[in-house]
């Protein structure tokens, strides 16, 4: 597995752990400018963790749909350029402004991830789109949004199976998802995201 330039496994006391240079933002673990990026709290950290090659090297335009408090998004924009985080809920988008605030290259958006043409006339091109937005309908989420995507470019998307439906075995879940992102991605990869997020597939994709 090839980590993005600004990423790295360091040791934290006894520990080795995913970690990225920047301004602490909560209570993660630090050592000198060194950030421990929590795998239970980081879909995307739990994917480069398992390994999975989701064309991250460092230095790239990213739209993150489902910033939330923009802790994940703190470790991207640690190694990325232009970060442009997407959230809807007031609460987490207050925490993101104040993530924001120390990191010039977060362009946080106060929009709904369902509706692109309402933050289309901000967002430039892109070469990642990291999708972690806990709705119905993530698939159609990933491809509405596919329009800010380059060529080329990597989708990473975590769908969590409760999230679309709590009645239906995860597996018939994903398999749906994946049938729908289909009609404009192709999938390279999937992983199951246990025992760090329970009833999570990750899947990186690039646009067809």
């Amino acid at each position: 597995m090839t980590l993005p330039a600004g990423v790295e496994r360091h040791a934290f006391g006894s520990e080795t752990a995913l970690a990225t240079r920047g301004d602490q933002v909560s209570d993660e673990s630090t050592d000198g400018a060194w950030r421990r990026w929590d795998l239970y709290r980081s879909k995307l950290a739990a994917m480069l963790d398992a390994g999975m090659e989701t064309g991250l090297v460092g230095g790239e335009t990213v739209l993150y749909l489902g910033a939330a408090a923009g802790t994940t998004v703190s470790h991207v924009a640690d190694f990325a350029g232009p970060t442009y985080a997407v959230e809807f809920a007031a609460r987490p988008a207050r925490d993101l402004l104040e993530v924001a605030a120390s990191r010039p290259n977060i362009f946080p958006l106060l929009k709904d991830a369902r509706k692109p043409e309402t933050y289309a006339h901000v967002v430039e091109p892109v070469d990642v789109l990291v999708q972690d937005v806990a709705t119905r309908g993530q698939a159609r989420v990933a491809r509405t949004n596919r329009q800010f995507l380059d060529e080329g470019g990597r989708l990473l998307l975590a769908v969590k199976a409760r999230s679309e439906d709590v009645t239906r075995p995860p597996a018939e879940v994903f398999e749906e998802s994946l049938a729908e992102l289909r009609a404009d991605y192709e999938v390279l990869s999937t992983e199951r995201l246990e025992p760090f997020h329970e009833d999570h597939l990750a899947v990186v994709a690039t646009p067809e």
